[in-house]
This record gives C-alpha cells, structure tokens and sequence, in this order.
C-alpha cells in the first residue's frame, strides 16, 4: 500500500510541476490558414493609392480556404449561371501569395489559358487579407480584400 501511495504521490508531482503553454491568441498567430470570403475590390490609380472601392453585389459569394499548403476556392454569382471553382497548392509568405491551380472548372480555365500561377502581394491581419495583383512594372493594379469566416 506504501508503494502505490507513493506511487501516486510521484505522479502527482509529476504532472503539476508540467509546464503547459499558454495557448497564443489568433492575434499573434497571422496566418492565411482558414476560411475566407471576399468583401470588396480596389483599384490602384498609381500603383500606390487606392482610386476606389468596390463592395459585392448584393448575393455574390466568393470564399477561399487555406489548409496544410493547399487552396480551394468557389465564386457565386445570382445572375449568372456559369460555375466558378478552383483546387491547388498555395504558399504564403509574410509579404506574398502564390496560387497554382491544378483544377479548375470550365469557365475558369477558358480564362486562364495556360496560366495556373497566380503570384500576389499578400498584406494579413488578424481577421481579413488583401491579395494585390502587380503588373509587369510591380505597380500594385486590383486587389481582392477578404475576411476571416471560420
């Protein structure tokens, strides 16, 4: 009876003197990982300055999920009955976004051609991100603005 007494009494020990760590808030942990829907657009006027704003339509729903280095995303729009879709791969840095497209729906890939590569300037915060697209000069042109929904 000793024993196991002591026994116990060592396990207890042992596992108050554990340290567990704190878990960190989403705030510290920026990441792109999650589910995302898309709010509005800019327009840049001179590769610097937004020119203007646009909010989405009214029933239009564009999301995008990030998980473990891949990327899915779908578009609806209620005027319009053409499907929207894409699979792939993504890899995010802490100042870029890079997408590679490895399936499409139709109406995706007529528009694509041959170009399943999508590079962005990436800006994250805690709860939305804006994926910039930059033209042959690196002069910011249309940005994609989301927000966190998971």
């Amino acid at each position: 009876m000793k024993k196991l007494l002591a026994l116990v009494f060592l396990m207890l020990m042992l596992v108050s003197a554990t340290d567990y760590p704190e878990p960190r808030s989403r705030a510290f942990q920026k990441s792109i990982e999650g589910t995302w829907e898309l709010v509005s657009f800019y327009n840049y006027r001179d590769g610097v300055n937004v020119s203007d704003t646009t909010p989405t339509a009214n029933g239009y729903r564009q999301i995008k999920m990030y998980y473990n280095g891949k990327v899915m995303w779908t578009r609806y729009v209620p005027t319009d009955s053409i499907e929207w879709f894409g699979y792939g791969s993504y890899k995010a840095t802490d100042s870029t976004l890079a997408e590679t497209l490895e399936y499409m729906s139709t109406s995706m890939r007529r528009i694509s051609d041959t170009l399943s590569v999508y590079n962005f300037e990436l800006k994250l915060g805690d709860d939305w991100y804006s994926q910039i697209s930059v033209d042959a000069e690196g002069q910011r042109t249309f940005s994609e603005n989301y927000k966190r929904i998971d």
